[in-house]
């Protein structure tokens, strides 16, 4: 599963995460930190991402549009690093469901 980190969660996921979402980059790393909403979901499609964001905006892009990309959307507030971190470690095995389901367009993990 190859993940893009949207610019609103930190680029030190991706080291902390390479064992788990080995593919995955960052927006900032790719050259989109400063991208609007649809570059960056052009992109994600593109380049056969999901998106991980914690951007209610993906939301109703991704009812419009469907997938691809699909989207991931983190709700858990104003939250830390780490504990993206980790709920990302525990709901590894579940995105890797939510990937391979070929209807499965959108996913919320609180």
């Amino acid at each position: 599963m190859k993940l893009l980190f949207d610019q609103n969660l930190s680029h030190r996921l991706l080291h902390a995460l390479q064992k788990e979402y080995p593919e995955s980059q960052h927006v900032r790393n790719v050259g989109l930190s400063e991208a609007s909403d649809e570059i960056i979901w052009q992109y994600a499609a593109h380049h056969g991402f999901t998106l991980l964001t914690k951007d209610a905006d993906f939301h109703q892009r991704s009812f419009v549009f469907g997938h691809p990309p699909k989207v991931i959307w983190i709700r858990c507030g104003n939250c830390s690093t780490a504990t993206i971190e980790q709920l990302l470690r525990l709901r590894h095995s579940g995105l890797l469901q939510f990937a391979a389901d070929r209807e499965g367009a959108f996913l919320v993990i609180e």
